[in-house]
């Protein structure tokens, strides 16, 4: 009994184990495609970002294309990694998102913004720039569903991380104006990155869009069950790992019992001790880590008698989960 009883002590104090790094994985049979387009402003002046522009930016313009290029590739690859189930303990596990670039295009020149009421700086003219690209005709007839738009802040203008528009509304991490955007037949969602910062900023753009629709969709078993309280030991949210106790609490080395890696709707899934050591304290990493807990297609997951759906086609195919009445229980 008493050899028993320390036996399961011991496997419970055990170190955490560190977030293996996991090979780029083949996304390219993943049920959902999100066909992307990319768009670059660039105010360069003599062949370099000019800074009076940006406010932080000040970089020769052909390094700039290439972070922007790299980060673009990390970015996809960690959506891709990050929408395959409980990857990180089954190598094999497929992802559900395949992203694919239809086209770049660049705009050697600022960003074009207007005055928002409410707004101390002036806001990135989305409007403006979707109907300069025609953006109807990539929606409508090459069927982009993300825009992935590459500027700049440096506290110089404001801008929504994500903003979404369509026949089902704005679901994102925005204000939900309804007019800042071209409002068409089908669904698209601007995502707006800042060439100042990385992959990990980029990426975090997209944890908010998830957050929304998923809360959208149900408050009560996304939020309250699967995010849960701060220091319950949950699954956390995109700031709040769970062992968080404030914002960007991505490095907290301080253990706590979760049942992220077992997560069940009802709390009965099993505990671990949980520490930032599991991300390796990288926001990136945990980003990662927290989509691959998103319950995708057979997840063999149940709530109230009910099975759970494929989560991830809130973000592969809004249109459609919306036309469905789709939540997040069959």
């Amino acid at each position: 009994m008493l050899q028993r009883l320390w036996s399961q002590l011991s496997r419970l104090f055990e170190q955490p184990q560190a977030a293996p790094v996991l090979p780029r994985v083949d996304a390219s049979q993943a049920p959902f495609t999100i066909p992307v387009l990319v768009i670059n402003y660039f105010p360069a002046q003599n062949a370099r970002i000019d800074r009076r522009i940006t406010g932080d930016v000040d970089a020769p313009l052909d390094q700039i294309r290439q972070h922007t290029a790299q980060t673009t590739e990390r970015v996809i690859d960690a959506l891709e990694q990050g929408s395959a189930y409980h990857r990180y303990k089954n190598p094999h596990a497929q992802p559900s998102l395949h992203y694919q670039i239809v086209q770049t295009l660049e705009f050697l020149e600022p960003l074009p913004v207007w005055s928002k009421p409410g707004h101390r700086v002036p806001m990135t003219d989305y409007n403006a720039i979707m109907q300069r690209i025609n953006i109807g005709d990539w929606v409508e007839q090459r069927g982009v569903k993300e825009v992935w738009l590459w500027g700049y802040h440096g506290g110089v203008i404001d801008l929504w991380e994500s903003n979404m528009a369509g026949p089902f509304g704005d679901i994102s991490n925005s204000d939900r104006d309804p007019h800042d955007l071209p409002v068409l037949n089908q669904t698209y969602t601007v995502y707006h990155y800042n060439y100042g910062r990385g992959a990990s900023e980029a990426v975090e753009d997209h944890m908010h869009q998830i957050e929304a629709v998923l809360r959208h969709a149900d408050p009560h078993l996304f939020w309250d069950k699967f995010v849960g309280k701060a220091g319950e030991g949950r699954c956390g949210w995109s700031h709040y790992p769970p062992n968080g106790v404030r914002d960007y609490d991505w490095r907290n080395p301080t253990p706590i019992l979760s049942d992220i890696e077992d997560w069940q709707p009802d709390g009965t899934g099993a505990k671990k001790l949980i520490t930032s050591d599991r991300w390796q304290g990288d926001s990136l990493t945990w980003f990662i880590y927290w989509m691959q807990n998103i319950p995708s297609a057979q997840n063999g997951l149940h709530y109230r008698g009910r099975p759970l759906t494929n989560w991830w086609t809130f973000v592969g195919d809004w249109d459609a989960a919306m036309r469905r009445g789709m939540r997040l229980t069959e």
